[in-house]
């Protein structure tokens, strides 16, 4: 029996220097060593071997199982550093290679320059207030003096509700609001979105951006006005600009005036303005006996194709990342 067991050896050597994987190596160590295995098989016989040999061939099984167990945890060991060799050829990493760029997201044009102009009023003693999107017709259109039958109604095509409310057209109804909590002497603006029928071009879209303000004390005056705007002009565009008022239309505000603002050679129309109705006054609960103030409404759109040189007031609601990210 020894002179098989000597033979088993061998027989496992050439095989364990055959095996290239770690699947061979734990197939080689059920067929040698399993409950199954050739050993296990040889050790069967043992009861057949005189009294005398058992012990020397029992203590010759032991040696042997115990050599190819070792020698099975060190071709795996083996195997596996090999392996973990390899990964690191393939997968090496430099740290100290510079991290690739990341891409970081940033402020949308139209609200740098809403957040800019909400500081610049700040500074002036503004407060900022904010109003709803879907609007109820009292605030965006009864309350400013334009009633159900009122001709500027078709200067703002709207759009309706099944239950009568509106998407409001224009910021003017944050000035409502406001007056029916805010006790004057006081100065606000209302930033925000406002919605119109529109057939979008360069210069029209369906959803834009306004910015609304009011000022309501005792005396106000049209040269208070425009000491307002010429401030704020100036730090927008960070130098004087030669502004000037023309005659308008806006049932709000009486007298009503277009401001334009000289740039280059010629006159650029910006914003509608002029001194609040007396009408609008009442409509906030404001005595226009004891109370006067001026209005404006600024087209941030419009501002930041100013400011950026952007010719197109679609770009601005695209979505498209490649122009949005020249902003950042």
């Amino acid at each position: 029996m020894l002179d098989q067991l000597r033979a088993l050896q061998a027989t496992f050597q050439d095989a364990s220097e055959a095996a290239t994987s770690l699947e061979q190596l734990e197939q080689l160590r059920t067929d040698f060593l399993g409950r199954k295995g050739k050993l296990t098989a040889l050790l069967k016989g043992l009861k057949d071997v005189a009294p005398a040999e058992r012990g020397i061939i029992g203590k010759a099984a032991n040696l042997i199982k115990t050599e190819i167990g070792q020698a099975l945890d060190a071709a795996q060991e083996k195997l596996d550093q090999a392996a973990l060799e390899a990964r690191l050829a393939s997968e090496w990493l430099d740290v100290t290679l510079p991290a690739a760029p990341s891409r970081i997201g940033g402020l949308h044009p139209v609200s740098r320059i809403q957040y800019e102009i909400e500081d610049i009023f700040k500074g002036m003693g503004f407060s900022v207030l904010d109003g709803p999107h879907v609007e109820l017709d009292y605030y965006n259109f009864e309350a400013l003096n334009i009633p159900q039958d009122h001709p500027a109604r078709d200067m703002q095509d709207t759009f309706y509700f099944d239950n009568g409310a509106i998407l409001r057209t224009h910021t003017s109804a944050i000035q409502v609001r406001g007056m029916e909590h805010i006790k004057p002497p006081f100065r606000i603006i209302g930033p925000g979105k406002v919605f119109r029928v529109e057939r979008p071009d360069w210069c029209h879209e369906i959803a834009f951006h306004q910015l609304e303000g009011m000022v309501v004390g005792r005396n106000i005056t049209v040269a208070h006005l425009i000491d307002c705007m010429k401030t704020l002009l100036r730090e927008v565009f960070q130098e004087d600009v030669n502004v000037r008022l023309r005659p308008g239309y806006f049932p709000f505000v009486e007298p009503g005036f277009e401001l334009d603002i000289a740039r280059g050679d010629s006159w650029l129309e910006l914003m509608p303005c002029g001194l609040i109705h007396p009408s609008v006054l009442r409509a906030g609960g404001i005595d226009p006996e004891e109370w006067s103030g001026f209005a404006f409404g600024l087209g941030l759109d419009r501002l930041v194709m100013m400011r950026y040189g952007v010719e197109d007031i679609r770009h601005l609601h695209s979505g498209d990342l490649r122009f949005s990210s020249q902003f950042v």
